[in-house]
């Protein structure tokens, strides 16, 4: 498994695309896929656990790891909502002799690939329609009139950077896109750099 230790699997979409489905259904497949938990300034929603979902953080620390250049990457994603992908949880899962699968937005999701443009697959969902997200996130019914506006206005473009990722699936059915993306991934796992 040496070859696997230091590649990165990047799943990205805009909010409400099922990237974080297709992440859980990528994680049941592969073993040795670890999901790399990103640092957020929000707070939790539901059920939601520190250190499982999200490493839940203040504004000020937020700022403090960014000063100490602590983040692979990090972006402001909303209005003084901060999200981030720490190395320190990178080096965690290579450490296990396991591959980081990142569930980050975008503008981030193109910072990694940057950084490590040999070892990373990236793969970004598409939704089937900006209108059809809309609905989806509505459902969720966590959002207020202003906050899905605003993410369905940064979706839109969003979805303007889709070519720049590795692989681009369309999730118009959920069970179709998980397979389409366990096949991308299952060569990326065997493949060498």
């Amino acid at each position: 498994m040496a070859v696997q230790q230091n590649k990165i699997i990047i799943i990205t979409a805009p909010s409400g695309s099922g990237k974080t489905s297709i992440t859980r259904h990528l994680m049941k497949v592969y073993p040795q896929l670890a999901f790399s938990v990103s640092a957020a300034t929000r707070p939790a929603r539901g059920n939601e656990s520190n250190g499982v979902d999200y490493y839940f953080i203040s504004v000020d620390n937020f700022k403090e790891k960014i000063q100490r250049n602590e983040f692979v990457e990090w972006e402001m994603v909303y209005e003084g909502k901060y999200y981030g992908t720490l190395k320190n949880e990178l080096d965690r899962i290579w450490e296990k002799n396991e591959v980081p699968i990142l569930d980050i937005d975008v503008k981030g999701a193109i910072h990694v690939q940057q950084q490590y443009p040999q070892q990373t697959l990236s793969v970004f969902i598409q939704p089937p329609s900006v209108e059809e997200l809309a609905k989806r996130l509505e459902g969720r019914g966590t959002e207020t009139a202003e906050s899905l506006a605003a993410r369905v206005n940064k979706a839109a473009y969003e979805i303007s950077f889709k070519d720049h990722f590795n692989k681009v699936i369309i999730n118009d059915e959920l069970t179709r896109a998980c397979k389409e993306a366990e096949d991308v991934v299952g060569k990326f796992l065997s493949s060498e750099f």
